[in-house]
């Protein structure tokens, strides 16, 4: 029998059916905005054609805004992520997909997104749909765990602190020699604490050798031990450093200055594990993770003929540097209030914190003195202080008169000021990261500015 088309008896069915497609379209309507991801409809130019509730308010667009606008215009990725053209060029479909936008409001959004091809019923391809889950939230709490701004007690949340405290963890199931570089005052012995600390010798002893504040004979018999009547004045038998330390940690602090004799000495330990007292010809074996330190530059001493090539390849098993201070001046305000924290415990006082113009100057000073300078110049202000902030008045006189600005100026300038930021530019080599933390800024807030000032490398 041929086919027969349904027609509509009249017209109060014809009314039924267009009520039930419009209800039915309201059903679809509801369940699209009730969905609580995003979802985007885009056209083969990636235009958006359609977009739901939750997706509206990710992006701050209303449906009329948006509608016909390219994700690109609207939709901005962030200058360290891929936006959605990166990824519909790369591939049309795509599974939980990581998204980094800039929305209406110039807020960076961190995306999930899966997408989908639409075709019509001849299997052509018509658009896509794009779902987007807003993990915003949970990546800002991920960054901060990672940054942490303490690590025992090292301050800093720069890149090269947290460097630094992921070495530092990386070494907590070993027994590696480590070498500590860095100027004076960045915090030596502060890291060789740490390292203790986090390894499984952390219940035994820490001990600490300064081998430039003792004399050849000494040092000697500091580290080693000696026996009764080995020289004058040994009334009795002493233990040594390394057997003191024996199942925990042995900190040599200022390593670059020891004699060449007690070099040799030392090699022997790392290689052999033991040592001999002074004036006995018995070995003790001893058990002891060896943390050397020094601001000299071991490769020109041994060039010059002052360390052993030796010596310094046993204690350069994992070098660690410290950066100065001035090479994560961000971490300066932090850095002023632990010390303020300090000082207070110490003090008994309740200083709040410093003023704009104090801590401007402290961000401004190059810090020669490292940490350490600071820490002296907080404890100075606390001195002088006679109210309950920090002023700039109260800071050490050297540090408002530097000498190396003229007519005895300090060379302040503000992070908004044009000339101060392509300053700062050209001594990291355009580098945005190392500037923006120069500058205690966000890498974004850097872009724009530069932006905004046609910033570009000459």
């Amino acid at each position: 029998m041929p086919n027969k088309k349904t027609q509509p008896t009249s017209v109060e069915d014809l009314q039924n059916q267009i009520q039930l497609c419009m209800m039915q379209r309201q059903n679809m309507e509801a369940i699209f905005n009730a969905v609580a991801d995003g979802i985007i409809a885009f056209d083969l130019q990636l235009r958006i054609s359609n977009l739901n509730e939750a997706a509206q308010a990710m992006i701050g667009y209303s449906r009329e805004e948006a509608v016909g606008e390219t994700c690109l215009t609207l939709l901005p990725p962030t200058e360290d992520g891929d936006g959605f053209n990166a990824i519909f060029d790369s591939q049309r479909e795509v599974n939980e997909s990581r998204v980094s936008i800039h929305n209406r409001y110039n807020r960076q959004l961190h995306l999930i997104m899966s997408t989908r091809v639409l075709r019509d019923d001849e299997n052509i391809e018509k658009g896509l749909v794009a779902i987007l889950r807003d993990v915003t939230e949970l990546e800002t709490l991920r960054s901060e765990l990672q940054q942490q701004e303490c690590f025992f007690n090292l301050v800093g949340k720069n890149h090269r602190m947290q460097a630094l405290y992921q070495l530092v963890q990386d070494l907590s199931d070993s027994d590696a020699t480590v070498l500590v570089l860095g100027e004076s005052g960045t915090g030596k012995e502060l890291v060789a604490t740490a390292i203790h600390g986090a390894s499984q010798r952390c219940k035994d002893s820490f001990v600490k050798v300064n081998c430039s504040a003792l004399s050849e004979g000494l040092l000697e018999s500091e580290l080693f031990g000696h026996v009764k009547g080995a020289f004058t004045g040994a009334m009795r038998d002493k233990v040594g450093r390394f057997e003191e330390a024996s199942g925990g940690t042995l900190f040599l602090d200022e390593i670059g200055d020891l004699s060449p004799n007690v070099q040799i000495k030392l090699l022997r330990v790392l290689q052999e594990r033991e040592i001999e007292r002074v004036g006995s010809s018995e070995t003790i074996k001893v058990d002891v993770r060896v943390i050397a330190a020094t601001h000299q530059d071991l490769q020109q001493a041994i060039e010059d003929g002052q360390f052993r090539e030796d010596l310094y390849y046993r204690l350069n098993v994992m070098p660690l540097e410290l950066p100065a201070l001035r090479q994560r001046k961000e971490d300066i305000p932090l850095l002023v209030n632990h010390f303020i924290d300090k000082y207070n415990a110490r003090t008994r006082r309740n200083i709040q914190g410093i003023e704009h113009d104090a801590l401007a100057l402290l961000m401004d000073y190059h810090w020669p003195g490292n940490v350490r300078e600071l820490e002296n110049a907080i404890e100075h202000a606390f001195i002088k202080c006679r109210g309950g902030t920090l002023l700039l008045s109260c800071l050490p006189t050297h540090l408002r008169s530097d000498d190396d600005t003229p007519n005895g100026q300090t060379s302040m300038r503000p992070s908004s000021d044009k000339e101060y930021v392509q300053q700062v530019l050209e001594e990291c080599q355009w580098n945005r990261s190392d500037a923006a933390e120069r500058l205690g800024m966000h890498r974004s807030t850097l872009w724009r500015q530069m932006k905004e000032w046609d910033l570009i490398k000459r």
